[in-house]
């Protein structure tokens, strides 16, 4: 596998990821994202600032990471163990059909590696209280958890994990 900067034409197959993921996610109750969230011109946008990562492999994108240092509002709310800065990821997807061959992991590593590079010790993140894969993927990998918060009037909480490298 290979982690690199997204491009533009990338979009096509991020967006297939996230409309096979959100169809997933709804199929087991799980509304975090939708028609509303995230959208193309999010991941447009991640594009251009440089925030979105892609994991390809036989030069196929399967997965894929916005990591950034931008900080939520509503992260205020969170029970983060440290003030220092922190290195964010948001918007973590892998296509459904090609799970289980370590992307998740990957994507991960590649924030990790990020941080690091940028003087960071400390990654923040969230999912949907009814996204138990992300969850574990997270526990998996070290993070603890650290508190709920509320976005965009959803009917569940959002959990926040941190890392400390």
């Amino acid at each position: 596998m290979m982690l690199r900067l997204a491009t533009m034409q990338d979009l096509t197959r991020i967006m297939a990821i996230v409309q096979a993921t959100v169809r997933e996610m709804h199929a087991y109750g799980n509304y975090q994202w939708d028609e509303v969230y995230p959208t193309e011109q999010d991941f447009a946008a991640d594009i251009t600032q440089g925030d979105l990562f892609v994991s390809e492999a036989e030069g196929q994108i399967c997965g894929l990471i916005c990591i950034n240092q931008i900080e939520p509002a509503v992260y205020a709310d969170a029970g983060w163990s440290s003030a220092e800065k922190a290195l964010v990821l948001h918007r973590m997807a892998v296509d459904p059909d090609l799970r289980g061959r370590g992307t998740g992991s990957e994507l991960l590593q590649q924030a990790e590696t990020l941080a690091l590079s940028l003087g960071l010790r400390y990654l923040k993140t969230d999912t949907y209280a009814l996204n138990e894969k992300a969850q574990q993927l997270f526990l998996k990998h070290g993070y603890k958890f650290c508190g709920k918060i509320q976005f965009r009037k959803m009917e569940h909480q959002f959990y926040c994990y941190e890392k400390v490298l």
